[in-house]
């Protein structure tokens, strides 16, 4: 049987109305949310009490999305964004809301998702960890994008959901010593004969100096790295190519790994955490610092706890724990990593730590480390603990600190704590991203005797 091409009815006008709403919240995500013939809509870059001018651009059954046309009447917490670039540049996306009004959100919302979790109402027993609002980021991930019909290179930040580069000549939230560094990188990546071999561009402020890693996808000419070397000299940074296979080639003089440093940087016996390029930190120096000393004080450590740090990375909360007198075992999914912590744990003098390599979403039974300590803090990434939590009841911590970048995970996660006889103690705010809608939390849990 012929089958014939019938056009689907033309929805353009229902999509493109223009309508008027009050908005009553934020969404999770800093969405404004309003209602509109009986479905929640979303607005971007509205915020609660306005009156805004909005255009539908996608609709279902139950929910609506819109992009923000007009601020009729605004929010008295509303400030114009710092950046040129805001709405493009896929980095931020709360610049248009104080800082103040910020913190006030993301904590709410913490408490709500965590509540929800755990099927009780939850509120934030401590002060926000936050430091400035503005060039705080201490690394940042640039990216390059070559057009091939004017070989113009492009360095910057990508737009949201998109392939596209938006480029910028400085950044508000990258610390000022990076942000100045981005122009004239862009200029002398321009003038390379090898730009179609470049990838991204990443940007270093650590406690050692100023750093660069440049990936490049295939060999530079010698005139090229002659051309970088003289850059790098100039400003002042130490320059690195990597490969395909993550190989490191030092352009400048020097060839010693950045660091970072945990405690009083004028006091000799700081610890000194080295990383290579790809390992995981956190880039927000200032919040990082007060988020160990905190976990110290909220796990109470006393000489001789038998501590198990999972996710542990390159140390950051296994040094300062081991530091502080415990007997620490740090695990973490990614051999390098391990080994920079084993390696930073030796530099530091510290023995009474040992770490380990273990896939934490796979069966841990019989891994060497897994056994009864009396303390347990986790520090994963996006997707959470669920699978490590499993194994509760073989490790029996009386105090479980969990430190979470997504909220979501940690308000599922929670339930299995209280399955597992936990209750809530603590909770507080760690506003690592400021001038974003990202958040952490830090949640203490201990066991109910």
């Amino acid at each position: 049987m012929a089958q014939f091409y019938k056009a689907k009815p033309n929805q353009g006008k229902k999509l493109s109305q223009k309508i008027a709403l009050k908005v009553s919240r934020l969404d999770h995500l800093g969405a404004g949310i309003a209602e509109f013939d009986g479905k929640v809509v979303f607005v971007p870059g509205a915020l609660p009490g306005e009156t805004v001018e909005v255009q539908l651009t996608e609709q279902k059954k139950n929910f609506a999305h819109a992009r923000l046309l007009k601020v009729s009447e605004a929010s008295l917490h509303r400030q114009a964004p710092a950046c040129p670039w805001y709405g493009k540049c896929g980095g931020c996306d709360l610049q248009h809301l104080s800082l103040e009004a910020q913190r006030d959100y993301k904590g709410a919302a913490l408490a709500d998702i965590l509540g929800r979790g755990l099927g009780e109402p939850v509120s934030l027993t401590a002060p926000t960890l936050g430091g400035d609002g503005w060039h705080y980021r201490h690394r940042a991930r640039l990216a390059t994008l070559l057009d091939k019909d004017s070989s113009r290179l492009t360095l910057g930040f990508r737009e949201e959901s998109s392939k596209q580069v938006v480029a910028i000549e400085h950044c508000a939230v990258l610390a000022k010593s990076l942000s100045d560094l981005i122009a004239p990188f862009a200029s002398v990546l321009g003038r390379l004969k090898g730009k179609t071999r470049l990838g991204h561009l990443e940007l270093l402020d650590a406690a050692n100096g100023l750093f660069a890693v440049l990936r490049v996808t295939a060999p530079l000419a010698q005139s090229d790295k002659k051309l970088l070397a003289a850059f790098a000299d100039e400003a002042g940074v130490e320059l690195l190519l990597q490969g395909n296979e993550g190989e490191l080639e030092f352009l400048s003089q020097g060839s010693a790994l950045p660091h970072y440093q945990l405690g009083d940087s004028l006091k000799d016996d700081s610890l000194k955490l080295e990383f290579a390029p790809g390992n995981f930190i956190q880039v927000n120096g200032e919040v990082n610092q007060a988020m160990v000393t905190q976990a110290i004080d909220w796990l109470d450590i006393q000489p001789g706890d038998r501590v198990l740090d999972l996710f542990c990375g390159v140390g950051n909360f296994s040094l300062p724990l081991a530091k502080h007198g415990a007997e620490v075992i740090g695990v973490e999914g990614v051999p390098e990593m391990v080994e920079r912590a084993r390696s930073n744990a030796a530099k530091n003098g510290l023995e009474n730590v040992a770490f380990y390599c273990a896939d934490l979403s796979a069966d841990l039974a019989a891994e060497p480390w897994l056994g009864q300590i009396d303390k347990l803090l986790l520090d994963p990434a996006r997707a959470g603990a669920y699978e490590s939590l499993q194994w509760l009841k073989k490790m029996k911590p009386a105090k479980v600190l969990y430190v979470s970048c997504n909220p979501s995970s940690l308000g599922r996660d929670a339930v299995l704590l209280k399955d597992a006889g936990y209750r809530l103690t603590r909770l507080g705010l760690l506003d690592m991203f400021p001038q974003t809608h990202h958040s952490e939390g830090m949640a203490l849990f201990e066991l109910d005797n």
